[in-house]
């Protein structure tokens, strides 16, 4: 089982059940979710195994916004449609 935290500056901490805050983070508000959690992603158990935590930001970065944009948008309405001519 795993502990998840989060902070002000929406980061996301994983850490095994029972662990202490690792020294690295412990400058930061972390304030524990409620529920625990049972499964995590390989990646993220690979890394709690090695290092003790797994730190991620939960922040939508620029180029994360732009990919959700274009993914989400119509076909842009003036773009000519490709005929099949021959």
């Amino acid at each position: 089982m795993f502990d998840v935290y989060r902070n002000d500056k929406r980061e996301l901490l994983v850490l095994s059940n029972g662990s202490a805050i690792p020294v690295v983070c412990s400058q930061n508000n972390w304030r524990k979710k409620r529920r625990r959690v049972l499964k995590v992603s390989d990646e993220i158990k690979a890394a709690v195994e090695r290092q003790g935590y797994y730190v991620r930001s939960l922040r939508v970065t620029q180029a994360d916004d732009l990919g959700r944009q274009l993914r989400s948008s119509p076909r842009h309405p003036i773009a000519p449609a490709r005929s099949r001519s021959r």
